[in-house]
Formats: C-alpha cells, structure tokens, sequence
C-alpha cells in the first residue's frame, strides 16, 4: 500500500511530469460532490482495475475489427477471419498467443439482432473449440469438441438485451453480457503438413445474421455506425479512462457493478460521461495518475502471485465467465494481464513459469534448462497438451532458427525419450547439438517466460484439476551447470 508520504512524493513528481494544457474542468468533474484528493485516487485506482480488461478487449477489437491500417486487422464485424497458419514472432497484438491451434476470428455487433454461428462436423481426433468471450472478458459459453461434440451444429448468439423465440435448427443459445462480442475459434493442427486439412474445416465455420440465417428480410433497423476513437499503447497511457467511458455504452450494468460505476460516476467516468484527462485541473491530474499506478502495481503483482506455486510453475484458473469472477474485478483484471482471451479451466489449464525448480529467473543468455517429464507421467489430457517459449518481456513469440514456437503432444513420436521412457525437453537459446535438436525449445537470448497448455484436461486422477490442487503436477525446470 502506499503511504501517505509515498503518495505526497509521488504527486510531486507527478506534478513536475503532468502535462501543461490549459486546465478546462469539465462539468461532470468539478461538481461540488466530487469526493477529495485521496478518496478519488481510491477510485481511480480500483477504476483503473475494474476496467483494465474492458480497455485491453477494446485495444484488441479495434485492431482486429476497426482499424484497416493496424498491420493486425482480421475483418469488419460479422465476418469471419480464418487464418490457416499458426501465430509467430511476427503476431504482435495479443500477450501470450496461442501458437499450436490455428484461429478463426469473428467480432459480433449484437446490437441489431442475433449472430448464428453454424460449425461443421469435425473429426472426433481434432480437438476444436469455439469460445465465445464479452467486452467483460467473461468466457460466457463455448462450442466444440468438449462442449458440444464433432457434429455439425447451429448455434445463436444474442446481445445483453435481447428478447425472442429460438428459431427451429438452433442447438442452444448463449448470451453475451455486452452488446459487441468475440468468438474465437481453435482448430488443433497435427503437423506443418496438415494446414490443408485445417483449411476444410475453417471453410465450415459459417457467420450470419439471424434474418439471414431464417432467410427472410431483417425485422430490425441496422445498427447505427459506431465512431470508434484510436487507441494505441501509448493512448493508453494518458487516456485509459475514456476508452473506458467508451466501452461501457456498450455493456450494460450488471447487478454486480453498479457499485463500482456510481463511485466511477462521481469522478466523472462511465457511460454518457465526457471524461477527457488532459483537461483536467492538476490536483484531479494527480489523483487519477496516481490511482492508476497503484492499480498498475496490484494487478502486476497478482499476476506474479497467481494461483498456486508447484515446482517454481504457477498453476491457477483465472479465466471464466461471470459468475467464476463475482465481482473480483483483480481476479478479471490479473486474468487479462496474464494472457487476455484465456480459456476457462475445463477447457484448458495454463500452467505458467519465469523461475527455475530452484526459484531463479529463467534467462537464456546465462543459462541452459532442463524440462523432463517422468516415464507416464506426461500432461493428463483428453485432447493435446503444448509448452510454448515466450520472451520473459514482451510475452510475444521469439523469433528463432527452427521456426519452433513450441513443443507438443503430437511432436511426440518424432521425439526422442530415455531407456526408461522419460522425455526430456532442452530449453536453450544456441542448439543441444544434432542429437537432441528433436527435443529442443529454443529460447531468447535473456528472459524467458514458459506456458504450458493442456486441452480440455483430464477430469479423473491424475488431473491438473482443480487447477493448483488436482493430482498431476507439471515437473520443475531444472538449470543445467
């Protein structure tokens, strides 16, 4: 926490930072109900957490959806975006990706009416998933090989406020707490050489509108055209509270918010507010600058502490819908940061690591690693299980000289394993040698950053589940000397 003195010090540097612009004090932010200096910093501070992963989803939506030039633009809303390839170095949008399942992408405006998604039947070997995920970042339903089974299927995705009768066809219906909405789709690849197989099934995933899915003349008005405003990392830094204030038109209250939204209110922030930082009078700069640091610190330090410690990996279940979060907006605030978009447990458990077995930093520039898996004792999953390099700073993928991102389950029987049939992984930044190149995951040339991924998990021992407390734990990272 910070103390009093810490926060005098930290406004007085502030202040000497604080940009110039001529204070203009809105209206809705100089009322004589606007609480004092420290109780707003408070605010802001648990503003800041609350709203965190409502900022990050909108960054994201507005350069996969909105922004034509972003360098990472999928398609307008309401199109589907298949990718045939697996994400590399060069995908630079989201911390964390997701580099063994193909993805298929599609932003949903819910607003005028319903979004039907159809899948195709897949083979019961391939693993897929169709998650769906609200600008909350709650994971409010999914569609897939765990879920719904390989058969093909239609299935309706309708807004926070919709009202009326499932169409015949319609295998179920979820319902997403916001107005625009994402399904993000998995498709698990067996091997480089399987992309052409990949690219039959995406070419199964089809999106439209209800009206279109019924084949009759939309009942509703389109929905208007929404100016979105840019935003960019650095936007971020100074204008956070509008893209919150922005975003939140389009989610309305949820019983468990309205709390958090009046005290937002009464600093001048939520939906139908003009919150605009750079003309705020300093002493109001201060506050919310401060607030925000403070918020910045709590969720870094949740996501260093996440879930439970086993064998220097931290093993947790952050993501999932509403209910899992109830109204623990750290919690939602520590999942986003962590790897915005995660799965919820059941689907897939993330065990993550920047530390050795012996509890120092994973760095390949002074170091070699060790991962072994003793013999039957590889992740327990019912679909695949994935170890993924990352840098220890960015949490991007790194590049390298193999093109390898990651090693998985089906990489197995091209592996090699010991006489007593444990498999050992070299973590490295230079190559094991040609012996052992197989069984090498390369790694960058300073902090490295591991995540394991299991597939829908096994739900019977051994299991990683419940995450931090199930009977398989992942094995430490051993320094090799």
């Amino acid at each position: 926490m910070l103390t009093k003195r810490d926060l005098l010090r930290s406004a007085a540097l502030a202040a000497m930072t604080a940009t110039t612009a001529k204070p203009i004090p809105a209206l809705a932010q100089t009322s004589a109900g606007r609480p004092g200096f420290f109780k707003a910093k408070d605010i802001a501070e648990a503003g800041f957490i609350y709203g965190l992963p409502i900022v990050m989803n909108f960054a994201v939506m507005y350069e996969y959806a909105v922004d034509r030039n972003s360098g990472q633009f999928k398609a307008p809303f309401n199109q589907i975006k298949n990718e045939p390839n697996v994400f590399t170095y060069k995908d630079t949008a989201i911390v964390t990706p997701n580099s063994d399942t193909p993805y298929s992408f599609v932003w949903m405006d819910l607003r005028a009416e319903p979004i039907v998604l159809s899948v195709p039947a897949v083979d019961p070997k391939r693993y897929y998933a169709v998650q769906l995920c609200d600008g909350n970042t709650y994971n409010y339903g999914y569609v897939g090989t765990r879920t719904t089974g390989s058969e093909a299927g239609d299935y309706m995705v309708v807004g926070p406020d919709w009202k009326g009768a499932t169409p015949p066809g319609i295998k179920k219906v979820f319902r997403s707490s916001t107005q625009l909405s994402l399904a993000g789709y998995r498709t698990q690849l067996f091997s480089p050489d399987d992309l052409d197989n990949i690219k039959k099934v995406q070419a199964g995933y089809k999106v439209q509108t209800l009206s279109a899915y019924l084949r009759q003349p939309a009942t509703v008005a389109a929905a208007t055209v929404i100016d979105f405003p840019k935003i960019d990392k650095e936007l971020v830094k100074t204008n956070f509270f509008e893209f919150l204030d922005f975003a939140l038109q389009f989610a309305p209250a949820q019983e468990n918010e309205k709390e958090i939204r009046a005290q937002l209110a009464t600093i001048g922030i939520g939906p139908g507010k003009t919150f605009n930082f750079k003309d705020l009078p300093l002493e109001q700069k201060l506050e919310v600058g401060l607030g925000m640091k403070e918020g910045e610190r709590k969720v870094d330090e949740g996501v260093a502490n996440a879930g439970k410690a086993i064998n220097g990996w931290r093993v947790s279940g952050l993501p999932g819908d509403s209910a899992h979060y109830n109204g623990d907006w750290l919690k939602r605030a520590v999942a986003a940061k962590a790897g915005i978009y995660g799965n919820s447990p059941e689907e897939a458990t993330y065990p993550l690591t920047r530390i050795d077995s012996d509890g120092q930093t994973l760095d390949g520039s002074k170091n070699n690693y060790t991962l072994t898996f003793p013999p039957g004792q590889l992740p327990p999953v019912n679909a695949f299980w994935s170890l993924t390099m990352y840098d220890g700073k960015t949490q991007l993928l790194i590049e390298n000289p193999i093109n390898r991102y990651l090693i998985n389950s089906p990489m197995l029987p091209a592996m090699k394993t010991s006489s007593d049939g444990s498999l050992t992984l070299y973590i490295q930044n230079k190559s094991p040698g040609a012996d052992k190149e197989s069984n090498w995951l390369p790694a960058p040339d300073g902090p490295i950053y591991l995540v394991m991924r299991l597939y829908s998990p096994k739900t019977t021992s051994p299991s990683i589940l419940p995450p931090g407390e199930g009977t398989w734990q992942p094995p430490g990272v051993k320094r090799v000397s």
